[in-house]
């Protein structure tokens, strides 16, 4: 079953890497992130995609939120989270090539967990990919679920940046 408006956001424990300990290597190793504690007391848009590296992914969906971080935080959104079914090195390693240290939190579903218990798995293995994650955005406010757009279910880009700030108001 798909995650809805409503419901409370799945516990879960994602990865992240930050930062490096210099510019020439790998990112740092993952360190755990508890989805739910990370949600608790604050709003926070997640949004979710196929793939690190991926061409819209790169192309649009990321730096779409980068470009309207600002106006996101403005009205009230805490944290900008972006999560893949991909291990922490790789979100951490695409974090660098993005250039969203600091900015937007780059959390790696490596086991398709967290994806899983949302409803929101994609299956491309046809394509290489194995199961992957549905491109999707949430805006979630102290663990509740206020907002869901899952493409290819809502109107095509419903999960980008964009629809998120006119969501918002």
């Amino acid at each position: 079953m798909t995650i809805k408006i409503g419901d409370q956001l799945p516990g879960a424990t994602l990865t992240e890497s930050v930062g490096n300990d210099d510019a020439k290597n790998c990112p740092m190793p993952p360190m755990p992130v508890d989805i739910a504690a990370l949600a608790a007391g604050k709003k926070i848009v997640i949004f979710g995609l196929p793939g690190a590296f991926t061409p819209t992914c790169s192309a649009q969906h990321v730096p779409g939120y980068l470009k309207h971080l600002d106006a996101l935080k403005a009205k009230g959104v805490a944290e900008v989270v972006c999560m893949s079914v991909n291990d922490g090195f790789v979100m951490g390693a695409w974090a660098q090539s993005q250039k969203t240290d600091g900015k937007i939190r780059m959390l790696g579903d490596g086991s398709g967990a967290f994806t899983k218990a949302m409803g929101l798995e994609f299956d491309l293995t046809a394509k290489g990919m194995g199961v992957r994650c549905q491109r999707f955005s949430l805006l979630v406010d102290n663990g509740v679920v206020k907002q869901v757009n899952v493409e290819g279910v809502g109107p095509a880009n419903c999960s980008f940046a964009e629809n998120m700030l006119a969501q918002l108001g």
